[in-house]
C-alpha cells in the first residue's frame, strides 16, 4: 500500500488584496494522504486527513512582512478542511483541492472573524486579477511549490474587512517536500517522488 507524505517547508507566503505579502517559514507541518488507483492518464487520486493535517500558524517567529517580523501577540492559525486531488507521478504535476480557515488573534484581547479560503494548489502558473505566481513540479528530491488563487469573501466584522479590502483576491504559496511512502510486508520505504 502507497501513501503521500506531505511535509511544509521554509519559503511559503500569503497575500491578501493590496495587503503587504506574508513570507512564511512552515517547516515542522505536514501531513499523510491515501493515494487512490491511476487513471488511464497516468493520474492518481490524493486525498489527506484534515484532522491528521498540521499547518504551522503565521506570528512573529515564522512570518515576516516588509522584512519585518510579525507583532508579538498576532497570530494565524491554519484549520485545514480539505487538501486532496491528483498528481501525475512521471511528470511531478500536482492539482489539489485547498480549504481552510485563518484564524486571526491580537494577543487574547481581539479575536477576528475567520477567513475562508478555497483555492486550488497546484505546481503550474496561477494567473489572478491582481496575482500572478508560477509553481514547481515535484523534483528528483521531492521538492515542489504549489500556488493557489482564492476569492476571500467578507467576514462580516465591518472594521476587520476594511482593513484587508475584503472582498478581495488572495495567493497562497506552498513550498513542500512529497515522499512515497510504500508499505511491503510490513515494510515501510520512504523515498522522494519520482525515485524507484
Amino acid at each position: 500500500m502507497a501513501f503521500l507524505h506531505l511535509q511544509t517547508e521554509a519559503g511559503c507566503g500569503l497575500a491578501i488584496g493590496a495587503f503587504p505579502r506574508f513570507r512564511y517559514d512552515a517547516r515542522g507541518g505536514g501531513g499523510l494522504a491515501t493515494l487512490g488507483r491511476s487513471d488511464g492518464l497516468g493520474w492518481q487520486a490524493v486525498r489527506f486527513d484534515p484532522s491528521l493535517l498540521n499547518i504551522p500558524a503565521l506570528n512573529w517567529r515564522s512570518t515576516r512582512v516588509l522584512g519585518l517580523p510579525l507583532p508579538p501577540g498576532l497570530s494565524i492559525a491554519i484549520q485545514p478542511e480539505q487538501l486532496e486531488g491528483q498528481w501525475h507521478p512521471n511528470s511531478g504535476e500536482v492539482q489539489l483541492e485547498f480549504r481552510s480557515r485563518f484564524c486571526f488573534s491580537l494577543a487574547g484581547c481581539y479575536q477576528a472573524p475567520d477567513l475562508i479560503v478555497h483555492t486550488r494548489l497546484h505546481s503550474e502558473t496561477a494567473q489572478g486579477q491582481r496575482h500572478h505566481a508560477q509553481g514547481k513540479r515535484i523534483g528528483t528530491d521531492g521538492e515542489a511549490l504549489l500556488v493557489g488563487i482564492a476569492q476571500v469573501p467578507r467576514t462580516g466584522d465591518r472594521w476587520f474587512d476594511h482593513f484587508l479590502g475584503l472582498p478581495d483576491e488572495a495567493l497562497a504559496f506552498l513550498r513542500c517536500r512529497l515522499i512515497l511512502r510504500k508499505t511491503e510486508d510490513g515494510k515501510a520505504e520512504f523515498s522522494p517522488m519520482g525515485q524507484p
